[in-house]
């Protein structure tokens, strides 16, 4: 490369390429964002570390840094998908707030449209944590928390709507949420899955009538 003169126009100067430096956060997020790319158009068993770190666009050294392994990449990124569908319903139990049935109703509201979304291939925490034996994988254990935390946010709602009696309506709508994305993965939304909003309807319509 030639010496930088004052001879040189100054374009020149602003062509030298420099690295970009990037924070731990947004390493991450390129390395999870890669991930749910990847394990969502496939499996996260069929995707090796050896090909995500290339269409990550960053060094294995950095990959590893951020995550020790693959396992531990797979539960982060359980991780950070149950955060963002529990900020979801958190979001909506705000605005919704004083109006439980609508609130629970918008959960079951959000579940059918991803169930028909283009790409829809299943529920991931039940699709990733299948892959996996060991019930204290990161994914199983991420995918378990995910499962608690939500019923725990469908309990608080029936027992708005139905005072000391909304224990069995959540296991009910959250079976219905689990059906609706199994058999929207396996059947499409045109399936059984297009009726779990009219069934949550008529279970909530219930425990309030016999309340």
């Amino acid at each position: 490369m030639p010496a930088v003169t004052a001879a040189m126009p100054l374009a020149s100067v602003d062509d030298i390429s420099t690295p970009v430096r990037r924070s731990r956060a947004e390493r991450q997020a390129i390395v999870l964002d890669t991930a749910e790319r990847l394990f969502s158009s496939r499996s996260s068993r069929s995707v090796g570390m050896d090909e995500l770190v290339r269409e990550t666009g960053l060094g294995k050294m950095t990959v590893y840094r951020l995550f020790k392994s693959k396992d531990d990449l797979v539960g982060a990124y359980l991780t950070r998908k149950s955060a963002t569908v529990l900020g979801f319903i958190d979001a909506e139990l705000v605005r919704l707030e004083g109006d439980p049935r609508a609130a629970l109703l918008s959960v079951v509201d959000a579940v059918e449209r991803d169930v028909t979304r283009v790409g829809f291939r299943g529920c991931p925490f039940t699709n990733v944590s299948s892959e996996y034996d060991d019930p204290q994988h990161p994914a199983r254990s991420a995918a378990a928390d995910y499962k608690f935390e939500l019923h725990t946010r469908l309990e608080r709602l029936t027992d708005q709507i139905v005072p000391g009696g909304g224990e069995d309506l959540a296991a009910q709508i959250h079976l219905i949420i689990d059906g609706m994305y199994l058999s929207g993965g396996l059947l499409g939304p045109d399936g059984p899955a297009a009726h779990g909003r009219q069934l949550a309807e008529k279970l909530i319509d219930a425990a309030v009538a016999r309340a």
